[in-house]
């Protein structure tokens, strides 16, 4: 992979006008150049269309157009892109200038296929143990943001499953993960990629339905089901541990 390797960076937006200024002026002023940004709207009904329109020239494809969910505005995203890496960055987040800059430096010359930088949350983020799939939930910093995939990657190993309501970026993870073919790498705490909203979409899902649509997850991939009930389980006793610590 050459030195000037070409990012596509999609943001997916629906109704989203107090934030999408932010994340457009975040991704046209990255230091690193060689990308292309790509934004899908979901055809919003409040003022993001106006602010889409000022900066029209500063977007390379903007698709307009009513979609089912997140996952098939990120699958269409995905579908119009030319380059050789793909970050999807939500309307609530953000980068820091040198995102890129930081992506492109573990890429090339690396033969790595994907990388997770880190993202600040409540705090940074950026440990990334795959290995740990089977038996924790969260062993990645985010999907938004933060993770940078070979577009060749979805082509052998599929999209977002926009069947699924929620977690379909997990689906997808737990698939990458287990798939010991695909290098990959971490960056350092101190190499910030960007800033990752934590009271998104995410956020709004609850814990116990995001349980759930991971458990699902890892059941379709055909992980044992005592299993999975077993780790089900603990993820709900931590969640009261540390509410109890909390109010401690």
């Amino acid at each position: 992979m050459s030195s000037k390797i070409k990012f596509s960076i999609i943001t997916v937006v629906l109704n989203n006008e107090k934030n999408i200024e932010r994340v457009i002026k975040s991704v046209i002023k990255q230091s690193y150049k060689n990308y292309e940004y790509i934004v899908v709207d979901g055809n919003s009904k409040d003022k993001t269309h106006n602010v889409l329109k000022k900066y029209k020239k500063k977007i390379n494809k903007l698709i307009i157009k009513k979609d089912k969910n997140l996952w098939q505005a990120m699958n269409r995203g995905i579908a119009a892109s030319n380059g050789e890496i793909i970050c999807i960055i939500n309307s609530d987040d953000y980068f820091t200038k040198n995102a890129l800059k930081i992506a492109n430096k573990y890429f090339k010359g690396s033969g790595i296929d994907y990388f997770f930088g880190a993202v600040k949350k409540r705090k940074i983020f950026y440990h990334f143990n795959p290995e740990y799939i089977d038996f924790k939930f969260n062993c990645y910093p985010s999907h938004s943001v933060s993770f940078f995939v070979k577009k060749k990657i979805h082509k052998e190993l599929g999209v977002y499953d926009d069947k699924l309501e929620y977690c379909a970026d997990y689906s997808f993870f737990f698939k990458l993960f287990k798939n010991k073919k695909y290098k990959y790498t971490n960056g350092k705490r101190t190499e910030l990629i960007g800033y990752f909203n934590t009271s998104g979409l995410s956020s709004k899902i609850g814990f116990f339905k995001t349980l759930y649509y991971q458990s699902v997850v890892r059941l379709k991939n055909k992980q044992n089901f005592i299993i999975v009930f077993l780790l089900a389980i603990l993820g709900v006793i931590n969640k009261i541990r540390n509410k109890l610590f909390y109010f401690r």
